[in-house]
């Protein structure tokens, strides 16, 4: 095989795993649960229901329409999400909201079941062929309000009551920067930052006065030699190692200064003019060739 049917052959591998990868589903985990919402985050009609976030633990984009989301282990196509929704797909390491409302008229994101916050939840989501679970999870009964159930870490094994509640974003958030803690313990008054920052100041000013000082020296000579060439200042060379204009030099400017105090010209006292003979002419007479001008009286 050559290096170029080689090379098209692994292209062409390359586009159709990544096809592969974007259009399979199991990769999708239920990442968080509500169950019970009183004062949460609302829907898009404003009203505060359950909700089932999804998590696409893939490198590729997943699209999660054709497949079914249940409470039911009996009826795993209790709810089929819709196709030709463009916000249905999900993007790598993103989520996706599902509102438990029983309202699937309201739209793609409506689920035709609610969730009872007296029992176990049992919710999973199954694959567009109706039968294999890609993932599942049981929420135990007796939630509280506002404190909702799922990963630790996103897409992780491990399930449990979460810190904080965290639609559509990461259920592991960090409430401090690395940096500005080590800061603060090695700095805490903020001289040396005051220091530094101030330095960098000084630094930058002390460059630019440099740079801006070098520009209109070079500037200022560059006008200096143009005015000289402008002004045509003539170069006398001098004798080699005397510093004083050589005797041919001299020599040959008296000779052009003596030329032209000598230089005489033509004076002209008589100016010769002739005068045109004007006859009026008509192309059906040649007369007029053998007219001549009428004297003055």
């Amino acid at each position: 095989m050559t290096r170029n049917k080689l090379g098209a052959l692994l292209l062409f591998m390359l586009f159709f795993s990544a096809g592969a990868m974007a259009q399979s589903a199991s990769s999708l985990r239920i990442n968080e649960v509500l169950v019970i919402n009183e004062d949460n985050f609302l829907d898009d009609y404003g009203k505060k229901n359950a909700w089932i976030e999804l998590y696409n633990s893939s490198a590729a984009s997943v699209n999660v329409q054709g497949c079914f989301l249940t409470n039911d282990k009996n009826d795993p196509r209790k709810y089929p999400i819709p196709k030709g929704d463009v916000l249905t797909s999900i993007k790598p390491g993103q989520h996706l909201l599902f509102w438990a409302d029983g309202q699937p008229s309201r739209g793609t994101f409506h689920l035709n079941f609610t969730l009872d916050p007296s029992k176990d939840n049992y919710i999973a989501l199954v694959d567009a062929d109706g039968k294999t679970i890609i993932d599942e999870i049981v929420v135990p009964a007796g939630q509280r309000a506002d404190v909702s159930y799922g990963r630790l870490v996103d897409g992780g094994t491990e399930l449990g009551t979460l810190a904080r509640v965290t639609p559509s974003t990461n259920n592991v958030t960090l409430d401090s920067n690395e940096k500005i803690d080590n800061l603060k313990e090695n700095d805490p008054l903020g001289i040396g930052m005051t220091l530094t920052a101030m330095l960098v100041v000084f630094s930058a000013l002390l460059l630019l006065f440099i740079v801006f000082k070098n520009i209109g020296k070079a500037a200022i000579e560059a006008s200096k030699r143009n005015a000289k060439k402008a002004a045509g200042t003539p170069h006398i060379s001098t004798a080699a190692g005397t510093g004083e204009v050589s005797g041919e030099i001299i020599a040959a400017i008296s000779a052009a200064l003596h030329e032209v105090a000598e230089d005489t010209h033509d004076i002209e006292s008589t100016v010769l003019t002739i005068t045109k003979v004007t006859r009026n002419y008509s192309p059906w007479s040649s007369k007029i060739y053998a007219l001549r001008e009428t004297p003055k009286k």
